[in-house]
């Protein structure tokens, strides 16, 4: 008797396996899903046919003329996805099976959060350009408008030959009216424009600035710089009565030193408790 082969005789004794069958409302999972691949590759095979020209060979060589040489084109891949996507039902909108839809809202949300994000830039983007306008139209005209009254029979080139001498008229009256207001305003539109432009140079767009940012800065030097700067001034005047030649030098180092260290300690630490920012914040800021 001829020996057995003893794998031969252990799968024999194995039993068979039997795998759970799965099915949906009648219908057999497996048998769909072997349906559907036999679908994809024959749908790939057509479309592969289609795409590539065979050229044969003509060489005696059996294995050339077997093989032969493929010549195609390039191609993204487009249709063989339009296929595979005719075969198993599904799109880029929607995927479907036995009744029930499933739809892809991802990239329609993402586009959703895109145009939200621009709608409010172009909205802070118009905001800032109007502030900026009407600010701009309000100062030239008041710096233009300075003769108003006496520009009966007056030329346009006379109105602008006389209106720079006029303002420094007119500023030099508002200080000796009213010296501390007419500082803290000063300091206010300087505030306020040394901010916008150091958010641009940042980096921002012109007319993309943080108003909440400007605003702060412009109040900073509108309600302590202004003021103390004037206070600030009238000490110097204490400190250096004389105007030998070495008053000026001492008015340099005494405002690059005392001064501005005192002047940066306020605005910053003002600046801390306007972003409502804790003490211990503002402190390090300050280191």
């Amino acid at each position: 008797m001829a020996d057995v082969d003893p794998v031969v005789a252990m799968t024999a004794q194995l039993t068979k396996r039997t795998f759970k069958k799965f099915s949906f409302r009648g219908v057999d999972l497996d048998a769909l899903l072997d349906s559907l691949l036999m679908s994809l590759s024959s749908s790939s095979l057509h479309v592969l046919a289609e795409e590539f020209d065979v050229i044969p060979v003509q060489s005696q060589d059996i294995t050339d003329m077997q093989e032969g040489m493929v010549v195609g084109r390039e191609d993204d891949g487009s249709d063989l996805a339009g296929q595979v996507s005719q075969v198993c039902g599904f799109s880029d909108e929607t995927l479907s099976f036995e009744g029930f839809s499933f739809t892809a809202s991802s990239s329609s949300s993402i586009g959703d959060g895109g145009e939200s994000e621009d709608t409010e830039k172009l909205i802070d983007r118009s905001i800032n350009t109007t502030i900026v306008s009407a600010a701009r139209t309000f100062a030239i005209t008041k710096l233009l408008t300075i003769d108003q009254d006496y520009w009966q029979g007056w030329t346009i080139f006379e109105i602008l030959r006389y209106a720079p001498q006029h303002n420094w008229s007119a500023y030099e009256e508002a200080l000796k009216t009213n010296s501390v207001l007419a500082k803290m305003m000063i300091n206010g539109v300087v505030y306020s424009l040394w901010d916008w432009i150091a958010q641009c140079y940042e980096g921002k767009p012109l007319f993309e600035f943080d108003r909440a940012w400007m605003f702060r800065s412009g109040l900073v030097g509108f309600t302590l710089h202004g003021s103390l700067s004037y206070y600030y001034y009238q000490l110097c005047e204490e400190l250096f009565p004389s105007q030998d030649w070495w008053v000026v030098p001492a008015k340099v180092a005494f405002d690059q030193t005392i001064w501005s260290t005192i002047g940066n300690s306020v605005y910053f630490t003002v600046l801390g408790f306007l972003r409502l920012e804790s003490p211990l914040s503002v402190f390090l800021i300050l280191l």
